[in-house]
């Protein structure tokens, strides 16, 4: 058995692995920088959409006071109408009279 044959072969199997394994350190590394860049990427996005939606919130609940609004001055109209109907009629009646 050579000894030094063997060394020589032990060597050149470990710089394989040396070299395999160094070639997966720098794999992860450049997977790691992608992952923290949609990382943040996806920060920045979700914290736009939040903005947009506090802001469409402030929206709607601008349009549900108007709503309401609307809703009283029409309760209030129905509950008007039959006395502006009859008033009109009155006037209407009077002019042909007249």
């Amino acid at each position: 058995m050579d000894v030094e044959a063997e060394i020589r072969d032990l060597k050149r199997r470990v710089d394989d692995l040396e070299g395999g394994f160094g070639f997966l350190t720098q794999q992860v590394q450049g997977v790691n920088r992608d992952l923290l860049a949609f990382q943040q990427q996806a920060t920045h996005r979700f914290d736009k959409i939040d903005g947009q939606l506090g802001t469409s919130d402030v929206r709607l609940g601008s349009v549900e006071r108007e709503v309401r609004g609307l809703r009283a001055e029409v309760a209030g109209l129905r509950k008007d109408l039959p006395a502006i109907v009859g008033d009109l009629m009155r006037q209407v009646l009077r002019e042909q009279k007249g």
